[in-house]
């Protein structure tokens, strides 16, 4: 075989059939959306036979603080290059409060400027970001009214908390953990999760966002919560992936992760509304 026909064959081959990239743009201390993410694709992938490869861009933030998600956000389009260098599929950009920290509605530029990027490369993308995903997976629903964990010191919660509510969803209840270390986030353990949503003031609640956190692990108590509390259960995470499925095109076939990527999420706000 001469070099041309090696060429030829590994750019025919550069996409495995059967299979998609995802793109992640993530905070440089996050330890949890590249654990939880896979996680989910996996079981994906159990049930459908469709693989999934990963592939990040991370941009420095130690603390959760205004000042450093702002600093975090204008880099977003740097990563965005970097991370289409390897021909993704879609670019997630997997952090919820960077987005939200810049005002309501503030998703759609973030992933204009990351699609743009992404095409400026020269290899374009589908993109979506966990503040986008978080808001139009609840309106998808047809949820108005939530009650919701944080992580985030009580003025980012509120923000977050705005945010949401700029998005025509009521915030009923929002209960903040106060960890502005953001490797003490992804430390913290999600079995405290259920005790935390028992908490929550959930009277005229559609939906529960169990941690409105990439960096929060809740994982493996969505589905706990979700039926001991009879309501939806949605994450920062969960919302993520569903929208990255969306903009494959693929439907959600992933057990154990709640109604939501199970595909029963819509019977179950129904049946609460």
């Amino acid at each position: 075989m001469n070099n041309a026909e090696l060429t030829l064959e590994n750019t025919a081959n550069r996409r495995s059939p059967g299979s998609s990239r995802i793109g992640l743009i993530v905070p440089s201390s996050n330890t949890t959306m590249e654990t939880e993410l896979p996680e989910l694709f996996r079981r994906q992938s159990e049930a459908t036979g469709h693989r999934y490869t990963f592939h990040s861009a991370r941009a420095a933030l130690k603390n959760v603080t205004r000042e450093e998600l702002l600093a975090m956000a204008a880099k977003a389009a740097d990563c965005a290059k970097a991370v289409s260098d390897a021909d993704v599929d879609v670019i997630a950009y997997a952090c919820l409060v960077a987005v939200m920290a810049q005002g309501p509605g503030a998703h759609d530029s973030a992933e204009a400027i990351i699609a743009g990027a992404a095409e400026e490369n020269g290899h374009p993308a589908e993109v979506t970001s966990s503040a986008g995903a978080l808001v139009r997976t609840l309106t998808d629903l047809g949820v108005r009214r939530v009650a919701m964990v944080t992580p985030y010191m009580k003025p980012l919660t509120k923000m977050v908390s705005d945010y949401i509510e700029g998005a025509g969803i009521t915030v009923l209840d929002a209960v903040s953990l106060e960890v502005a270390d953001n490797l003490a986030v992804g430390c913290l353990n999600p079995d405290n999760l259920l005790g935390i949503a028992r908490n929550l003031k959930l009277e005229g609640a559609e939906a529960i966002i169990l941690s409105a956190c990439v960096q929060m692990p809740s994982l493996s108590a969505v589905e706990t919560v979700e039926k001991e509390l009879g309501l939806p259960v949605i994450t920062a995470a969960t919302a993520t992936t569903y929208e990255i499925l969306k903009a494959l095109g693929h439907q959600p076939a992933i057990t154990g992760a709640g109604s939501l990527l199970a595909g029963t999420a819509t019977a179950l706000v129904s049946s609460n509304a």
